[in-house]
């Protein structure tokens, strides 16, 4: 296994204690907390690092292709998900955002299956930005009315981004779902 495929693993399995330290509160809350966030900083800079290395060495593989935005999902899905849980999102954002990423998924796979490779569009990437940041501002949740009111800024705008990431995205692909002869 290629250096950047252990990175892709690695981002999968910190999911795992990511996921603990939100829910549980282990050492307390503070402690977990700061570890939760650390933990999520080091998992998505997993995902900046693999992709660099895999294209600038040539080392892309089927399982990078499969996995790494397979990862990517995960850790974000969980994040959402587990901030809906603690309070600090919305239901409905957390609904919209993951729901955004399966529609993408089920894209690719079409496209994939007549051979077409969709490239991420710079809204994509405006959106994984503003999502990280989003999670990480609402992790930290710290009880100042500046912050919150950041926070809360952020998150509508990866929330908008989301929304326009996925109309930019149908409306180039929009040819993937035509019925091949």
């Amino acid at each position: 296994m290629n250096l950047p495929n252990k990175l892709t693993t690695l981002r999968v399995i910190l999911i795992v204690p990511f996921v603990v330290f939100m829910l549980v509160p282990i050492w307390g809350e503070t402690v977990s907390m700061y570890a939760a966030v650390a933990i999520f900083i080091i998992a998505s800079l997993t995902d900046l690092f693999d992709g660099k290395i895999a294209r600038k060495y040539n080392l892309v593989t089927n399982f990078g292709k499969f996995m790494d935005p397979l990862a990517d999902k995960l850790l974000v899905a969980a994040a959402l998900i587990c901030l809906t849980a603690n309070g600090r999102l919305s239901a409905w954002i957390s609904i919209i955002i993951i729901s955004r990423e399966f529609i993408i998924s089920g894209f690719r796979l079409v496209a994939s299956d007549n051979g077409i490779v969709i490239a991420a569009s710079y809204w994509g990437k405006f959106k994984t930005t503003f999502q990280m940041v989003m999670i990480i501002m609402l992790i930290l949740n710290f009880d100042n009315e500046i912050y919150q009111i950041c926070a809360v800024i952020v998150t509508y705008i990866a929330l908008i981004l989301t929304i326009i990431s996925l109309i930019d995205y149908l409306i180039k692909n929009k040819d993937v779902l035509k019925e091949q002869k």
